[in-house]
This record gives structure tokens, C-alpha cells and sequence, in this order.
């Protein structure tokens, strides 16, 4: 059986699930955007952006996040993809 190639719009589902994700992990530890920026080495804009899918996001950015989150960064990538 041959898989299925991804699309542009599969790859954008992709990115929006995560941002939920991300979202719904920074607002159940009480944290702003600025707060999780301020304990990574990244922009709260850009947070901002791959919460609303329009970032895409690097291993690097990964590890970064979840530094900024205080857990392992497999835990932002704990949902179910659709």
C-alpha cells in the first residue's frame, strides 16, 4: 500500500494542532506569553504565532519551548494528530 502524500494543507493542519497544543499547555500553568519568552531564548510574538499555526517550528524551537514551559519537550508533542 503506498502512503499518502502530504499536502501544504496537511502540513498546515499540522502546525495548527500543535499551537492548541502549545496554547492549551502555556494557559493551564497560568503562564503569558511574555513569561514563557522570558524563560526561553525566544519572541513572545513568535510564541504567539505557532500558537495561531503561522510559525514553523524547529527541533531547536522545540527544545526552547520547553524550557520556557519547565517540561520535556515530548510533551508538546503529546496530542492527536488528525
Amino acid at each position: 500500500m503506498r502512503k499518502k502524500v502530504k499536502t501544504k494543507k496537511d502540513y498546515s493542519q499540522l502546525k495548527k494542532q500543535f499551537g492548541e497544543n502549545l496554547q492549551k499547555i502555556r494557559l493551564s500553568k497560568g503562564l503569558s506569553l511574555r513569561e514563557v519568552a522570558q524563560n526561553c531564548d525566544l519572541d513572545d510574538s513568535n510564541i504567539s504565532k505557532m500558537e495561531h499555526g503561522r510559525f514553523n517550528v524547529q527541533i531547536s524551537t522545540l527544545y526552547e519551548l520547553a524550557k520556557g514551559l519547565e517540561l520535556h519537550p515530548s510533551e508538546l508533542l503529546k496530542y492527536d494528530f488528525e
